[in-house]
C-alpha cells in the first residue's frame, strides 16, 4: 500500500507544479472531527516560492489589520511565515463549514488571556460548527489544530532545536524541579536535549490548550510526568504552585513529523466518558498547499508516533 501511495506521488508531481501558477480550486469540504478527535493540518514553507502569485493571493484573504502586522515585519522570511501562518488557519477553518465560508470572511477575537477564538456573525446563513483551534509554527513548519467543542492545544518544535544556554540551565530556569532532575540523570547529552525539546513542546501545548499562554502558566506552576513506558504522559500540578486556572485532567499526544519536528497536542478529557479507550485521543494529519494540494499523511512513514495516542 505504501509503495503504490509513493508512485501516485510521483506521478503527480509534475502535475502539482503545473497547478502552482494556475487558477486556484475552491476547498473541498472536510468531515467534522469526531469528538475525541484532532484534525491537524501543516504547510512546509520551504514548498512554497517566496514570490510566487500563490502567496500574492494567499495575502488577499488577510484582514485589514493582519496586512499591517505582516508590513509591520521585518524580513520577507518573517512576512512570508506570517501570511502562511494566517492562510492556513482560515482555510483550515473553511474546510469544516461545507464550502460556504469564504476564508476571508472568517473574523476572529481574543480570549481572556488573549487565545485567538473565531467570532461568527449575526446573520451567517451557515451552520456554525463549535470548532476549536489553534496554531503553532516554526520557520520551517506551521501547523494548525482543529477540534469540536474541547479546547485543544498545539506546539511545533525543530529536532534541532538549539539553546544558547546549556539544555539543564535553561531546564533550571523554566521547568519544575523534578523535570529538572529527570533531564539531569540522563547521561547521553543527545538523549538529554531530545528529552528537554520533547518536555518544554508538551508543556508548551498545555497551556495553549487551557488558554492561559506562557505568561498566565508558567512552566514552573505544573509538572510533565511520563510513565516509563511513554504511552501515556500524564500532567499533575505541583503541591507548592499557584494552582488556579490549571486543568490536571489532560490527555496529550507526542509525534515526530517529517522527522524533522516535534509535535506536542493537548486535549482535556470528556468527564462525560468513563471508558479510558472511548476517551483516547485519535489524531489525523495532512500536509497542504492551501488552494493547491492536500495529502492525508497519517498512516505513512511521514508521521511517527512517539506517545499519547492508543
Amino acid at each position: 500500500m505504501l509503495r503504490l501511495f509513493r508512485i501516485r506521488r510521483d506521478m503527480l508531481g509534475s502535475a502539482v507544479s503545473r497547478r502552482l501558477s494556475t487558477t486556484c480550486s475552491p476547498l473541498p469540504p472536510t468531515p467534522l472531527p469526531h469528538r475525541r478527535e484532532v484534525h491537524l493540518w501543516y504547510i512546509k514553507p520551504e514548498e512554497i516560492n517566496d514570490s510566487s502569485s500563490q502567496l500574492k493571493h494567499y495575502m488577499d484573504f488577510l484582514s485589514p489589520s493582519e496586512k499591517r502586522d505582516v508590513s509591520s515585519l521585518s524580513g520577507e522570511r518573517l512576512q512570508k511565515n506570517a501570511i502562511l501562518a494566517r492562510t492556513l488557519t482560515r482555510t483550515t477553518l473553511s474546510r469544516y463549514c461545507d464550502g460556504r465560508v469564504d476564508p476571508g470572511s472568517i473574523k476572529f477575537r481574543k480570549g481572556l488571556y488573549g487565545k485567538p477564538e473565531i467570532m461568527w456573525q449575526d446573520g451567517d446563513n451557515i451552520i456554525k460548527p463549535p470548532l476549536q483551534f489553534n496554531l503553532s509554527h516554526t520557520s520551517s513548519l506551521i501547523a494548525c489544530a482543529v477540534a469540536l467543542e474541547t479546547p485543544i492545544g498545539i506546539d511545533v518544535e525543530e529536532k534541532k532545536r538549539q539553546t544558547v544556554k546549556s539544555v539543564l540551565a535553561v531546564a533550571r530556569r523554566y521547568f519544575t524541579v523534578s523535570e529538572v532532575q529527570y533531564l539531569a540523570a540522563i547521561p547521553y547529552p543527545d538523549i538529554q536535549r531530545k528529552e528537554f525539546i520533547q518536555l518544554w513542546t508538551l508543556k508548551e501545548a498545555y497551556v495553549k490548550a487551557i488558554g492561559r499562554g506562557f505568561s498566565g502558566a508558567p512552566f514552573k506552576n505544573f509538572t510533565i510526568v511520563m510513565g516509563s513506558d511513554k504511552r501515556a504522559p500524564k500532567m499533575h500540578i505541583e503541591a507548592d504552585s499557584d494552582c488556579e486556572g490549571l486543568a490536571d485532567n489532560c490527555q496529550f499526544a507526542l509525534m515526530e513529523l517529517n522527522s524533522s519536528h516535534v509535535v506536542a497536542v493537548c486535549m482535556e478529557r470528556d468527564q462525560e466518558i468513563s471508558d479510558d479507550e472511548k476517551n483516547s485521543l485519535r489524531l489525523k494529519v495532512w500536509r497542504t498547499i492551501p488552494l493547491i494540494e492536500d495529502e492525508l499523511v497519517s498512516g505513512t512513514e511521514t508521521v511517527n508516533y512517539i506517545c499519547g495516542l492508543s
